[in-house]
């Protein structure tokens, strides 16, 4: 046999044997040849609020799930959504983590943490966070937001606070100062006025919301006045110490009369909730909302003709010798207990929130960051490009009150709600309203 033919004999079974090794996952000269075929499918499971808009998480999770995929090249990893409208989402949560469900990641409302982490239904990510290291990167009420009993069972994504959002030539139009708008009285003055010049137009001058959320348009006026929704008390017949209802307190009962005023001022109560878009039709001039990840913006110069129309103040005060508050909400993304995939889940929760990732998809949509590396950090600019009034809203974040995290508290703001309505429609009196509502709270907290 010639060496021409030995050579191309033993390059024909070279090459035979790569395709072979290749098919199989061998290795060849220590190099693992791995075909598509053989890599490890995973499934990531996630349920989500689809924040109105289905789809708006996956454009978040997909371009972290692509910078992941390099560090795991022998596995083809993809992301099953499943998505809810606000008020399905935690019937869908609860129902699957209560069935022990596969889930890898679910979005939280942060009034929900307490109940699904107390229920042991999310996975404590205490010690993978603290080897991640970046908890002193989050504003601290956020952080904390995600904490249970001194565990962490979420991350806080994103985050809005609610302030008041005024059209500036209706205003005009009812001559009407924006700066009276701040105190109480000027508020209510101020109504008067609107109403009389705005409702011949079809126009309603201040909206009050009269919705189920209508607590959380309330709880600043008690935080202003130095009151509590809760506070901790001894001798709870089961738990030793636990939370007792404090928002009938005086500050609890005068938040409420601004209320009543309103309505005697001839403010109508809303039921109809549309998160802020009555006020961008221009059926209402001034409205108490976390308006900003409803208007999308691209540019300074859209931002700029967008506050020259409209004007943002914080919450009024019942004098200027009192610090406005406001309520901060938003979403936490955790880890079910059920979950087959959990450091998958974490590497794609960690990826998602770096800084670079988060931060344009936070512009996109309005969403006000809970990182300080984003809020005040390099990448604030992308966030200033395209929420209006943004140097004033990320300021309010570090400030914000948030809402008990406690199994419990979905009823106990049932009952504020209906306190609230029972104001609204003059049912009863503030602090009787208030105290039929905490002896109801008290009883939902085990007293």
């Amino acid at each position: 046999m010639t060496k021409k033919k030995i050579r191309l004999e033993f390059s024909s079974i070279s090459i035979v044997l790569l395709i072979a090794l290749s098919i199989s996952g061998g290795t060849v000269f220590g190099v693992q040849l791995t075909s598509p075929n053989q890599k490890k499918q995973v499934t990531l499971n996630v349920m989500l609020n689809d924040l109105g808009q289905p789809g708006r998480w996956s454009l978040l999770f997909q371009p972290a799930l692509r910078e992941m995929e390099a560090r795991h090249p022998d596995m083809y990893i993809q992301i099953k959504y499943k998505e809810y409208p606000y008020e399905q989402t935690r019937t869908h949560l609860l129902a699957a983590t209560a069935n022990q469900t596969p889930v890898d990641i679910m979005s939280i409302d942060e009034i929900w943490l307490g109940e699904f982490a107390q229920k042991g239904f999310l996975t404590d990510l205490t010690d993978p966070a603290q080897s991640w290291g970046r908890q002193k990167d989050w504003y601290a009420a956020n952080w904390d937001g995600g904490v249970n009993r001194g565990k962490l069972y979420g991350i806080w994504v994103w985050t809005a606070v609610r302030g008041m959002w005024y059209w500036k030539d209706l205003l005009n139009r009812a001559q009407v100062d924006p700066n009276s708008l701040k105190t109480w009285d000027g508020y209510i003055a101020s109504a008067k006025k609107l109403n009389a010049a705005l409702r011949p137009l079809g126009i309603e001058g201040i909206h009050l919301t009269g919705a189920n959320h209508s607590p959380d348009l309330w709880y600043p006026y008690l935080w202003t006045l130095g009151g509590k929704i809760l506070k901790e008390r001894d001798g709870h017949p089961t738990k030793g110490t636990y939370w007792f209802p404090a928002y009938n307190s005086s500050a609890g009962v005068r938040a409420m009369e601004f209320i009543k005023a309103q309505i005697d001022a001839g403010i109508k109560p809303q039921k109809q909730h549309f998160w802020g878009k009555e006020f961008l039709d221009r059926k209402f001039a001034v409205m108490l909302e976390a308006l900003q990840h409803h208007v999308h913006l691209n540019t300074t110069a859209q931002i700029q003709d967008f506050e020259n129309k409209v004007g943002f103040l914080p919450f009024p005060v019942p004098d200027e010798s009192y610090q406005s508050s406001t309520l901060m909400g938003g979403w936490l993304v955790s880890i079910p207990v059920a979950s087959k995939n959990k450091d998958l889940a974490w590497e794609l929760i960690r990826e998602a929130l770096e800084p670079k990732m988060l931060a344009p998809w936070l512009a996109k949509f309005g969403y006000l960051p809970t990182q300080i590396p984003i809020g005040q950090g390099p990448f604030s600019g992308i966030l200033n490009q395209s929420i209006p009034y943004y140097s004033q809203l990320i300021s309010m974040v570090s400030e914000a009150g948030s809402r008990p995290s406690i199994p419990e508290y979905p009823q106990i703001a049932d009952n504020v709600r209906q306190a609230l309505d029972d104001i609204c429609y003059g049912i009863k009196e503030p602090k009787e309203a208030l105290d039929d509502a905490a002896a109801k709270s008290a009883k939902v907290l085990g007293w």
